[in-house]
């Protein structure tokens, strides 16, 4: 059986040290496709150089939460604060996503919009996925399906890996790991369903969530020799610190990942392991 490999970087767009890292783990490293979040401060820079670069597969990074809408406030007051920000609780932005019947009518505005604004950019739309993984909210990914046919949205990402790996690897923030992988194990089983009747298609496994922050070298090298899935995506976020830009993560840990992508022994043991490294443009 063949076997895959997404390597996949969240952000791009956010800031010009993440797009800079981005590029730089796409042309020296292991990077073959990025998620853009099209209302970051760095976007417009971002889509010129995903043209420069046709290799490097784009998809949307939808921004729900930590960031900024799209449409103005004043279209969406209930959505997002007088500046257009989203909130900054994920847990919180959830809960009214479910149970305000307002906010999810504009919810459904906001997404659209940030589907057109990708269309805009004649880029291919690679995947889609979502800033803190609110795109698997039933109700966002409800959404994403309904418009699917519309925006030719064929990949979404559903994350799912295996807690007693991590476990084996860094039994670090051991209680947000068991709690997460109970909560996105729901999210998963509810997603495969609903996804799987659209037919829109994800890969077997993806790896970073119960790693966030800690997508290094040694990590990598110690997962992918336990992989058992034949197509999978590892998904981490790269970055260059340049003084008086926002960080996207805490400090130093874009740089730590960033140096993982470039690694020629993470290469090598995807190869050993009889990866090739694809992204959803080549599948």
């Amino acid at each position: 059986m063949p076997r895959f490999a997404i390597i996949n970087a969240d952000d791009f767009g956010f800031s010009h040290g993440v797009n800079a890292a981005i590029i730089k783990a796409h042309e020296e490293g292991i990077l073959t496709s990025t998620s853009l979040m099209v209302s970051g401060d760095a976007a417009t820079e971002a889509i010129a150089l995903a043209k420069n670069y046709p290799s490097l597969a784009v998809g949307l990074h939808l921004v729900l939460v930590c960031g900024k809408s799209v449409l103005p406030p004043e279209k969406i007051p209930h959505l997002v604060d007088s500046q257009g920000n989203f909130p900054d609780d994920p847990t919180l932005a959830g809960l009214r996503y479910q149970f305000n019947a307002l906010v999810r009518e504009e919810l459904r505005q906001e997404i659209r919009a940030q589907l057109e604004k990708f269309r805009e950019t004649n880029l291919p739309l690679s995947h889609v996925d979502g800033h803190l993984h609110l795109h698997v909210h039933p109700v966002v990914l409800q959404i994403l399906t309904e418009l699917a046919p519309e925006f030719g949205i064929k990949f979404i990402r559903l994350p799912k890996e295996e807690l007693r790996i991590n476990l084996q690897i860094d039994r670090s923030n051991l209680f947000n790991k068991i709690l997460w992988s109970i909560v996105f194990g729901q999210l998963h089983r509810y997603g495969t369903s609903l996804l799987t009747a659209h037919h829109i298609q994800f890969a077997d496994c993806v790896y970073g969530l119960l790693q966030t922050g800690s997508v290094n070298e040694q990590y990598l090298l110690e997962l992918i020799p336990q992989i058992s899935a034949d197509l999978i995506e590892i998904y981490a976020h790269p970055a260059i610190f340049h003084p008086g830009e926002p960080l996207n993560g805490p400090e130093g840990v874009g740089e730590v990942e960033l140096a993982a992508l470039l690694s020629e022994k993470v290469r090598d043991t995807l190869a050993t392991h009889q990866f090739q490294l694809v992204n959803w443009n080549c599948l």
